[in-house]
């Protein structure tokens, strides 16, 4: 088992597996969510997670994600899958009640790399204080695993992307270029300190977060996977009717993202994402090519984004430092709806 590397299934993994951003949107355009009173968010804002309401206390939040490998070992790729899964409930402000674990796996492959990917599901399960109920396996070439989690919140409480305001402060929590980082670390052109340190933040849950957005009263937010921060950045800007201004050089990055990108160490993903967001997006003449790519790069596992009130930045920041989130940053502002939903601002 020791001997076997996840990679070795997969040209590429983690979140940049998505299916691109606009061909999504294409596929979903058209369909209607199921019509009942007490289903509060659906897929109309393309949000984290869909939301229907049990009673005037309690509200279910469900949702799912899966991927294939993201790293070598099989026991980080189960915590960083499960982490990835929950923190959808994170980001609309919820805690996560339950899983079902989902997974494919080769028939050639020993059942001990199995046994580790759902032991390291679970364990990040645990950790969040939720609850595994069983799950499902199907045999496929390569091996994909995920989890369907349910979560709860109060109904006059969820954090949604549809609710941004002019004048909120965007805020950022964990450092961006995990996709590039790993395409490095492929190539061999990352060091090992590097890339452990991207492997830890992708395991890090959103838990904190989440109970610092309910504490400060946030009411939109997202977390940053597969379209990276710019297309995550423009579902927020679409869904609630505003116009995102960024400053890409001040967004966090990992060590070694900028000098990777400026090798040309870019996964495809930066490209689809980046074709996503053109046609809504005005940058600043000053802003280079390498951050360009790099706000567009997928995350796996990423922070979250939050749209918070500007009076209650320096308390809200404070508090993400010292639940492990140190590299938590205001990135930008939201302002009125223009003609272009994404301004990217040179310092």
């Amino acid at each position: 088992m020791k001997d076997f590397d996840l990679l070795s299934t997969v040209e590429y993994g983690g979140c940049s597996a998505k299916l691109p951003a606009a061909k999504l949107s294409e596929a979903l355009s058209g369909l209607t969510s199921t019509p009942h009173p007490d289903l509060l968010v659906n897929t109309d804002t393309h949000d984290d997670a869909g939301v229907f309401k049990i009673s005037d206390e309690l509200a279910l939040i469900q949702t799912t994600d899966f991927f294939p490998p993201i790293c070598s070992d099989p026991y980080e790729f189960g915590q960083i899958a499960a982490a990835n899964a929950l923190s959808d409930v994170y980001a609309m402000g919820g805690r996560v009640l339950s899983a079902l674990n989902i997974i494919t796996f080769p028939a050639n492959v020993s059942l001990d790399i199995l046994k580790e990917i759902l032991r390291g599901g679970i364990d990040k399960l645990i950790e969040a204080g939720g609850v595994m109920m069983g799950g499902h396996t199907i045999v496929d070439e390569v091996p994909k695993y995920g989890m369907a989690v349910t979560g709860t919140v109060n109904p006059s409480k969820i954090i949604k992307n549809s609710e941004a305001k002019p004048g909120d402060v965007l805020i950022l929590t964990k450092p961006i270029g995990a996709g590039i980082i790993m395409a490095g670390k492929r190539i061999n052109e990352i060091d090992d300190e590097k890339y452990n340190t991207v492997l830890r933040s992708m395991k890090q849950l959103n838990k904190g977060g989440a109970e610092i957005m309910q504490k400060y009263d946030v009411k939109c937010a997202t977390d940053i996977t597969g379209f990276g921060l710019a297309g995550h950045a423009l579902k927020i800007a679409l869904a609630s009717n505003v116009s995102l201004k960024i400053y890409p050089e001040k967004v966090p990055l990992f060590d070694g993202t900028l000098e990777l990108a400026q090798l040309g160490c870019l996964p495809g993903a930066c490209f689809r994402n980046m074709e996503y967001i053109t046609n809504y997006s005005e940058f600043d003449p000053k802003i280079s090519v390498d951050y360009k790519m790099i706000i567009c790069d997928a995350q796996t596992s990423g922070g979250l984004l939050m749209c918070c009130d500007q009076n209650k930045t320096e308390n809200i920041l404070k508090d993400l430092w010292h639940f492990g989130f140190k590299h938590s940053k205001i990135i930008g502002c939201v302002q009125e709806n223009t003609n272009k939903k994404l301004q990217f601002i040179s310092e």
